[in-house]
C-alpha cells in the first residue's frame, strides 16, 4: 500500500482560526475573576460561543510526527453544522467533511479517499464526529459541559474542569481563561491505551466582536508515537454566500485504510 503523509495535515482537522486585518484584534487584557462555581462557569464559558452562519479564512496547517514534517497553506471554509471544507492552491489537494462521511482527493497522485469518521478518531485518539470537530476548531469543548456534573478548581490562576465521575475508559480536562472564559487547554487520556490528546488555544482574537482561536497546537500521543500540528488562521470573513464544490475525478484509485 502506498503511504500518503499528505492526508494527515490536510485532513488534520484540528484547525481554526483567523485574523481580519480590520476587523480582528487579539484577546489578552481584561480583569481576571476566579471566583466562579462550575455552572457558572459553564454558563460564562456559553455565553463566548460564536455566531455566525459560514466561515472563510486562509489557514497555515504545520504538521510533524517520527517520520514525517509538511506544511500547507489552503483555503478553510465551514458552514456551521453542515460542511468543512479545504482546497489547496489549484485545487491538488481538496477535503470536504460533512456530518456523514469524510471525503477527500489528491491529483498529485490521483488517490481519493471516502469513509466515515473512524480515520479522523485513530489520528487523534478519540472518538469524533463532525459536532466534535467543528467544536475542535471553534475553541469549544469536545464534549458538551451541559451533559455532567462537572468540579472546578484553579491551577496557576486558571480554571481547571473536570467531570466529578471520570469515564472509566478516558479522561477529560478542560482549562479555561478566567479573562475571556474561553477554552485554554482540552485534554483527553486513555491511560489503559497509552493515548493522549491534548489541544492548546495558544492565542485568541476578537472577530466581529466575537471571540475566536487564532493559533492552536494539537498533540496527539499513543504509546511512543507523536504528532504534533499547529494551526493559523489569517484573512477571516463570516457570513459570506461560499460555495462548497466537491467531486471526485473520474480514474482516481481509492485509498483503503487499516
Amino acid at each position: 500500500m502506498k503511504k500518503h503523509p499528505h492526508i494527515l495535515s490536510v485532513l488534520l482537522l484540528a484547525f481554526v482560526f483567523f485574523t481580519s486585518c480590520k476587523s480582528t484584534k487579539r484577546i489578552a487584557s481584561g480583569e481576571a475573576n476566579l471566583d466562579l462555581s462550575a455552572k457558572q462557569l459553564i454558563k460564562a464559558n456559553a455565553k463566548q460561543s460564536p455566531e455566525f452562519k459560514t466561515l472563510q479564512a486562509r489557514l497555515k496547517i504545520s504538521y510533524s510526527s517520527e517520520d514525517d514534517e509538511q506544511t500547507h497553506s489552503v483555503t478553510f471554509r465551514l458552514k456551521k453544522d453542515e460542511v468543512i471544507w479545504i482546497n489547496s492552491a489549484f485545487s491538488v489537494i481538496r477535503a470536504m467533511i460533512t456530518p456523514e462521511k469524510v471525503s477527500f482527493y489528491n491529483k498529485l497522485d490521483n488517490t481519493f479517499f471516502e469513509g466515515d469518521y473512524k480515520y479522523l478518531s485513530d489520528l487523534l485518539g478519540t472518538e469524533l464526529d463532525f459536532e466534535k470537530v467543528q467544536n475542535l476548531l471553534l475553541g469549544e469543548t469536545i464534549f458538551s459541559l451541559n451533559d455532567d456534573d462537572y468540579s472546578v478548581s484553579i491551577i496557576d490562576d486558571l480554571y481547571v474542569l473536570q467531570p466529578k465521575k471520570q469515564q472509566k475508559l478516558f479522561e477529560i480536562f478542560y482549562i479555561l481563561s478566567p479573562l475571556h472564559f474561553k477554552v485554554k487547554s482540552q485534554q483527553i487520556s486513555q491511560p489503559s491505551d497509552f493515548r493522549h490528546l491534548q489541544i492548546d488555544y495558544l492565542t485568541y482574537q476578537e472577530v466581529n466582536k466575537q471571540p475566536f482561536p487564532e493559533n492552536i497546537k494539537i498533540i496527539a500521543v499513543e504509546a511512543n508515537k507523536e504528532m504534533i500540528a499547529t494551526l493559523e488562521f489569517k484573512s477571516v470573513s463570516l457570513n459570506e454566500d461560499l460555495r462548497f464544490p466537491f467531486s471526485i475525478p473520474s480514474g482516481f484509485d481509492e485509498i483503503k485504510l487499516k
